[in-house]
């Protein structure tokens, strides 16, 4: 048996050290945003676009007063495009949120001002009103395996006809009880909003920093601590100015303090709960999740019924904001915006793609463009044709990024 020289391993001098892998390039990071990665990056800029572009147009946008008004006007829509937000993530769609809100806000008005009750039970019957019309959509769309769009199409004429019947005569009703009205007429003292600024950076730190020791845990990869300074930082700077600025004028509303809450909730609850990995993956694959043992249907009525109870919490913000609830509650352009604000947010109408925060930027970016408008007195049909065109940009985007990843095989 002979046996073989040992091969001496030799390396040239003039070969390159191997590199490690940088965990940020902007090459990768203008990649990954060109295939829908980043999408609250792309949307970030989005923004500070459409504020520079209002803002130069008429110097009064950026003024604290309109802010605050921003402020208001984006409460009621973004909670409602949060519930929106969960229904596109399974790759389904709501068309009944608008009138699930103006029937909740109905019947939280006619139930204190007609009857007496007292603003808690008021609020709470809108509530249960709106999971239990979620829960019926659901139930039929899931268990009957009809598509939800037939299924809240009619809900969309049917709730509205249910807003008519419980107005009745009456045709529109004031709100007069101040601790339904205070949800939207409450600003928080400035001490009471530093306070709060404070505790919010805290706590994106500590969350930042918990996910990178998490993630080095795994031996995954992490960012450099510069970039997560740059983050960290970026995200305070943000809370600090809007602070300083809501602050300058009549405090941080109570209404945008709900909607950042609901965020922070619904967000937390899709991260680091079984049921938000569900979630994710009944709208990334039905059939393997099925397989995997995952209660699809039981996935699908909850997050219609989570949708259907945000709508109603929209609604009566919307209703505490006006003090009034009429025949056209819910309706007009509120369901087109409500979707646009979840799509433009970064969210997936094939399903399985995105984050709750997609309803939070989404909402400053559509109530910016409608603030801004109505600034420079635009007429209706122009305001409709620009909300319009900036839908079907977001969703051409979408279509666009999901194809890209399906040919570099991360679909």
């Amino acid at each position: 048996m002979s046996i073989l020289p040992a091969q001496r391993l030799t390396v040239k001098p003039d070969d390159p050290a191997p590199q490690p892998k940088s965990s940020f390039d902007l090459r990768a990071a203008a990649r990954k945003i060109a295939e829908g990665e980043l999408g609250s990056v792309r949307v970030l800029l989005v923004l500070v676009f459409i504020w520079i572009v209002f803002s130069i147009a008429n110097d009064r946008f950026l003024s604290p007063a309109n802010l605050t008004n921003l402020a208001l006007q984006i409460a009621g829509m973004g909670t409602i495009a949060i519930g929106v937000v969960l229904v596109l993530l399974l790759g389904e769609i709501d068309l009944s949120v608008g009138a699930v809100s103006g029937l909740a806000g109905g019947i939280m008005a006619t139930t204190s001002v007609l009857r007496g009750w007292p603003a808690w039970m008021a609020i709470l019957a809108a509530l249960a009103a709106g999971a239990v019309i979620g829960l019926i959509q659901g139930t039929i769309a899931t268990r009957l395996q009809i598509p939800s769009f037939v299924i809240t199409l009619a809900g969309l004429l049917a709730w509205q006809g249910a807003l008519l019947a419980v107005l009745g005569a009456n045709g529109t009703v004031n709100i007069t009880d101040p601790a339904i009205t205070a949800l939207a007429g409450t600003f928080l003292s400035p001490t009471f909003g530093w306070t709060l600024a404070v505790l919010a950076i805290a706590v994106v730190a500590g969350g930042e920093l918990l996910r990178r020791r998490r993630r080095r845990a795994e031996n995954l990869e992490v960012d450099r601590p510069a970039l997560l300074a740059v983050r960290v930082g970026a995200i305070a700077a943000a809370v600090v100015a809007g602070t300083a600025v809501l602050g300058s004028e009549r405090g941080v509303p109570l209404s945008l303090l709900i909607l950042i809450g609901l965020v922070l909730l619904v967000n937390g609850l899709l991260r680091w709960s079984t049921f938000g990995r569900h979630v994710y993956a009944v709208g990334g694959n039905a059939e393997a999740a099925l397989r995997a043992g995952i209660r699809v249907n039981r996935v699908r009525i909850l997050v219609f019924m989570l949708a259907s109870t945000l709508a109603a919490g929209g609604g009566i913000l919307l209703a505490s904001r006006l003090m009034a609830v009429n025949q056209n509650s819910g309706a007009s352009d509120l369901l087109l915006l409500t979707i646009a604000s979840a799509v433009i947010g970064g969210v997936s109408l094939f399903g399985g793609r995105g984050s709750v925060w997609a309803a939070l930027l989404g909402a400053l970016v559509i109530g910016s463009i409608s603030n801004g408008m109505d600034l420079l007195a635009l007429e209706s049909s122009v305001k409709f044709m620009v909300t319009g065109a900036v839908l079907v940009a977001a969703v051409s985007f979408d279509a666009i990024t999901r194809g890209r990843r399906r040919a570099h095989g991360r679909l």
